[in-house]
């Protein structure tokens, strides 16, 4: 079982930065690829970005790449996503999620955390 507690979300006006932090419980967490998703209200849930248990591999969602960043830090067993210039249609529940492989599917992903809201309106 692996617990996934993420945190840093907040209201931001459009333009603004936000880091958003995902811990984990698991006891080999380098073991894990790491992704984040988000979903906005009436719509699925859907990629971001996700990273390969070393770090060494990422992926992103065409609508974020050059804007956000993710990254990991396996002795704290932490992930983080650094989102630059958002927008209003960033607006979002943004959730952490663990799996095997850097997949953009949400079924690649075994474990999840329970989200953090992320507002950017002015």
């Amino acid at each position: 079982q692996v617990l996934l507690v993420e945190s840093g979300g907040g209201s931001v006006q459009p333009g603004g930065s936000l880091r958003l932090s995902c811990a984990a419980s698991a006891r080999t967490f380098s073991n894990y690829a790491m992704g984040w998703f988000r979903q906005a209200p009436g719509k699925e849930r859907e990629f971001e970005a996700a990273i390969s248990g070393s770090g060494f591999s990422t992926r992103y969602a065409d609508s974020v790449k050059g804007r956000f960043t993710i990254s990991r830090d396996n002795a704290k067993k932490m992930v983080y996503l650094q989102m630059n210039s958002l927008k209003p249609e960033d607006t979002a529940v943004y959730y952490c999620a663990g799996g095997g492989v850097v997949a953009a599917r949400s079924e690649a992903y075994d474990y999840w955390g329970q989200g953090t809201q992320v507002t950017v309106s002015s």
